[in-house]
């Protein structure tokens, strides 16, 4: 077998068997393919595009290409997560311990940003003293007893993905939807969970910029998991505009605490309760999403919720305290307003480039060298389809620096203010096959 016919199949549009797809992928990853010969494999795939099956075969490939997580020794199913990516999306903070909190097992492998802000587990690490670099045993220990734990993937996961997206990321591959969908799931099921809930977003802060492609994209992954075993469903939301009204790392620690007392704002808080609902009724704790949306209400009104997150915050080193006492949270030097130059509706806010707004101030990575600065970020006064009066606050910054004048330009470029506006649709559509 060699990899210049597996190139030409591919580049000619025809199927690849599981032996061509399994030998490209443990060459790659062992060293004798190069990367000259794996970047031409990626373009004639982002050409000629792949079969479910041999999204498949490149998913478990990729996801057998390290090490698998075995989180038997976990009681009842455990129920993972996982978002395509978006700006101010908080709903991890939010749904772990929730979703725990009713009884489900939340065994949640999270990773770190690279773009807008930092990931679930950086923004996590705006608590003082909270650790996600965490050993196997004592993450099933701690899941075992609080039904919840965060943690940064251990061992070797899916190394293929990690090499394969670095090569994707500078050879302009990444928007494909056979190598979205593998790089997605190879980590997802090298993770061990039992169920998945998938929410692909779509939008201007989404990688699917359209429904059509978003639809796509959810079908695949949902048939990839259910082939591998997996209960999987996957939600298309709407990233047309940030979710939620916090961007950075501590600012949306402080808005899941809101969140978790059910003062948290109305488009995160639906999104949190219709994700929640999928992963309770997958882990066999209620059996229908109504049920299931029922019991996240209550334990948000009892304070139970809440009381879960600190516990997950105190088992992983962190201060527990930062709930009653946000000041013990990272905070920046400097606060600003942008006023509105002029009054109307907002009838547009352009969420990548609120989010590059929010990179601007150091609240996410350009590289993967780059450090987070956990304090700064913005939080967003006005959404689209809300009223504002000229000089009115459009969004609060909160800045390390003095001179901001680079970051108002972009939020000014991109919140458009008009005579009407009309609200987004947040959930496009429910995907179960």
């Amino acid at each position: 077998m060699r990899m210049v016919d597996i190139i030409m199949d591919k580049r000619d549009g025809k199927k690849l068997s599981q032996e061509e797809i399994d030998f490209v992928i443990t060459g790659y990853t062992d060293g004798s393919i190069p990367d000259y010969q794996m970047s031409a494999f990626l373009m004639a795939t982002y050409f000629t595009d792949m079969t479910d099956e041999e999204i498949t075969y490149l998913t478990m490939a990729m996801s057998q290409s390290g090490d698998m997580i075995d989180l038997s020794e976990i009681n009842g199913i455990k129920v993972d997560k996982h978002s395509t990516g978006g700006v101010g999306d908080t709903t991890t903070l939010v749904l772990a311990p929730l979703v725990a909190s009713v009884g489900a097992a939340v065994a949640k492998m999270s990773g770190r940003g690279l773009g807008h802000t930092g990931g679930t587990l950086d923004k996590l690490e705006a608590i003082p003293g909270f650790e996600v670099e965490i050993q196997n045993d004592q993450f099933i220990k701690i899941v075992n007893e609080s039904h919840v734990a965060v943690a940064g993937q251990s061992g070797d996961l899916a190394p293929a993905d990690k090499k394969i997206y670095a090569l994707r990321d500078v050879t302009s591959t990444v928007d494909s939807i056979p190598l979205i969908a593998s790089s997605i799931m190879s980590k997802k099921i090298a993770s061990g969970a039992d169920a998945i809930v998938l929410d692909v977003t779509t939008g201007d802060g989404a990688f699917m910029k359209n429904l059509e492609d978003a639809e796509r994209l959810a079908h695949t992954m949902v048939r990839i998991g259910k082939l591998a075993n997996r209960q999987t469903m996957a939600i298309i939301s709407d990233m047309s505009q940030p979710l939620g009204n916090a961007i950075g790392n501590a600012n949306e620690i402080q808005e899941a605490i809101d969140a978790l007392r059910g003062n948290g704002p109305e488009d995160l808080m639906e999104m949190v309760y219709v994700l929640g609902s999928q992963m309770v009724v997958l882990a066999e704790k209620a059996a229908t999403l109504e049920e299931a949306r029922k019991m996240l209400e209550e334990s948000i009104s009892s304070g139970k919720a809440l009381n879960k997150f600190k516990e997950m915050v105190a088992n992983q080193g962190g201060n527990p305290d930062v709930v009653d006492h946000p000041e013990l949270l990272p905070q920046a030097k400097y606060t600003f307003e942008l006023p509105a130059k002029e009054s109307g509706v907002i009838s547009k806010m352009v969420a990548d480039q609120i989010g590059v707004a929010a990179m601007l101030l150091g609240a996410g990575r350009r590289t993967k060298e780059d450090v987070i600065d956990y304090a700064v970020g913005l939080n967003l006064n006005k959404k689209v389809g809300d009223a504002v009066q000229e000089g009115e606050s459009l969004v609060t910054i909160y800045s390390n620096r003095e001179d901001i004048e680079d970051v108002k330009k972009v939020l000014y470029d991109n919140i458009f203010i008009s005579e009407s506006g009309i609200e987004p649709k947040l959930i496009h559509e429910i995907i179960t096959e």
